[in-house]
């Protein structure tokens, strides 16, 4: 790995410090914050103006804002991401971690699809693919994405007298049982399925957010029963939260903390 350059670490370091607060910041700002000599971060600072990442605020004198060059550069960064592609990636991250079966799925109506996968290597594993489709209700990832929704938008993809179809004995059937098992996702902010998609099978799954906070998919880790415990459970959540916020890092998100 090559050296790291001090003085474009500086430059980065004033630019990432515009993500907080209202987004205005001066130059003694930045010498408070980053502890660095006043000199240099005149030279920064003027450098970063004359590149158009930065820009004096109208009318507050002495104070930048961010410029139009990292909105291009985001921009350009955006056009390029692929749920998919990212999502396949971070499974396989999480997969080796964990060595269980990990899978990225979206919603369309009811139903969740699977847009990627990474299999356990344990001769005892969950059996899907990629592109399969499955009753939201019955999944976790589904009961991640149909907690998401606005109260509305669910009410009308789910109705009062809705018939629910069951892949298992477990599987939740009374659409007023799934808005009281949705209403845990959400305090919780994970997913839990047992054995209500697969009668040998239970899954975590967390929330995969865009840049603009909104849910978009949803990331599980499915474990055969012999493999299950609440300590495991606990891993496994704990894997899934940490793989869902580095895809949602990766769709731009960034977490208020």
């Amino acid at each position: 790995m090559g050296r790291l350059v001090p003085a474009v670490t500086r430059a980065l370091d004033i630019l990432e410090l515009f993500l907080d607060g209202d987004g205005t910041l001066s130059a003694p700002d930045i010498v408070r914050r980053l502890q660095l000599p006043r000199t240099t971060v005149h030279e920064l600072v003027t450098t970063l103006a004359a590149r158009s990442y930065i820009v004096q605020v109208p009318g507050q004198p002495g104070r930048y804002r961010l410029g139009v060059r990292p909105y291009q550069l985001g921009s350009r960064y955006a056009e390029q991401l692929d749920l998919a592609a990212e999502g396949q990636q971070v499974a396989r991250s999480v997969a080796e971690t964990c060595d269980e079966t990990v899978h990225v799925a979206i919603l369309e109506d009811t139903d969740v699809i699977y847009i990627a996968k990474v299999d356990s290597t344990h001769a005892v594993r969950m059996v899907s693919a990629a592109g399969r489709r499955l009753p939201a209700h019955c999944t976790s990832v589904g009961k991640m994405l149909l907690a998401s929704l606005p109260e509305q938008e669910l009410a009308a993809r789910i109705p009062d007298g809705a018939e629910l179809t069951a892949m298992t004995p477990n599987s939740i059937t009374d659409p007023a049982a799934l808005r009281e098992a949705l209403a845990g996702v959400r305090q919780r902010g994970i997913a839990v399925e047992s054995r209500e998609s697969n009668p040998d099978v239970s899954c975590v799954a967390a929330p995969v957010r865009d840049r603009t906070g909104q849910v978009v998919a949803a990331l599980s880790v499915s474990v055969p029963m012999i493999r299950w415990s609440d300590e495991r459970r606990a891993e496994l959540e704990r894997l899934a939260v940490q793989g869902a916020e580095e895809l949602s890092q990766r769709l731009g998100h960034r977490s208020a903390a």
